[in-house]
């Protein structure tokens, strides 16, 4: 079904009011790789598309005092090639260049990844171990919300895409005592879905020890996954190699992945926790040092 309007707001408000207007049969489109799919499966069948191609702004990688800020409309083309997040969020710049093929790259966008609210997708990974936030915007107002608030379920959001729009992505900025890194398991690169994926934030105190570890972890549950005990133990210790590993076990402990037919047994994905956390670990302490 081919929606009976395509709407090219100016602002970010005139989005906001056209999903109200439309009373629940309005879709915010940007790149559209994911809500093209769910169009031609009849998941959604909306008489509207609001586009967010016109809004000033939205496709902008800003620097400010304590954030890096993503607008909705900046694709991974943009964040794999960006100098800034090249330079200091390694983790973001290589989960980009993970997003299927580089036609997909070039249309998709980091905040409908976050959007289409699946556990694993590589930019939902890296944000969740950046500690990242989403601008959501209606016709009330805008609020920050934490990207790991937003998962329900594989593929269920706490937002309502037909009133509700994400018009920024922000996390903190910092240029020293920080290394991040990703790891990404797949059986072959044409192949889109991970069997896994790692992504890892650490900051080294002035004396070398870890001050704080995010390590996020997926497929390895119905939500972007974190293994905070893995995190705690890190924490207040030195970066050693046993200490890696220790915390890789323990990571693996935490998680409990289920068997794919098409991408790997449970039993796999169990064995592979431990080496792509370490090797992640590793990648991400010796940027930060």
């Amino acid at each position: 079904m081919n929606p009976a309007e395509y709407l090219f707001p100016q602002t970010i408000e005139e989005a906001a009011q056209a999903l109200a207007d439309w009373k629940g049969e309005a879709r915010v489109i940007a790149g559209g790789t994911d809500l093209m799919l769910d169009l031609e499966k009849g998941k959604i069948a909306p008489r509207c598309f609001v586009s967010t191609d016109r809004i000033d702004g939205l496709n902008q990688i800003t620097l400010e005092d304590d954030f890096v800020v993503i607008g909705a409309a900046v694709t991974f083309a943009n964040l794999k090639d960006h100098p800034y997040i090249n330079q200091h969020v390694h983790v973001l710049a290589d989960a980009a260049r993970s997003v299927g093929s580089l036609s997909i790259q070039n249309a998709a966008t980091l905040a409908g990844n976050i959007v289409n609210a699946m556990p694993a997708a590589d930019g939902v990974m890296a944000s969740v171990a950046l500690e990242a936030e989403v601008e959501v915007v209606d016709v009330d107002g805008a609020e920050w919300r934490p990207v790991d608030s937003l998962f329900l379920g594989p593929g269920k959001s706490s937002l309502d895409p037909t009133r509700q729009l994400v018009t920024r992505i922000r996390f903190p900025r910092y240029e020293q005592g920080r290394g991040t890194a990703w790891v990404r398991l797949v059986r072959r690169p044409s192949l889109t879905l991970p069997i896994l994926n790692c992504a890892v934030n650490v900051f080294l105190d002035s004396k070398g020890l870890v001050k704080k570890a995010r390590i996020a972890l997926g497929p390895v549950a119905p939500r972007p996954f974190r293994a905070e005990a893995a995190e705690r133990f890190l924490e207040g210790r030195s970066p050693t190699a046993e200490n890696i590993q220790q915390a890789a076990q323990i990571a693996q402990g935490e998680t409990n992945p289920r068997g794919n037919v098409l991408r790997a047994s449970r039993e796999y994905r169990l064995a592979e926790i431990p080496v792509i956390v370490e090797e992640a670990l590793t990648a991400a302490i010796r940027r930060a040092s």
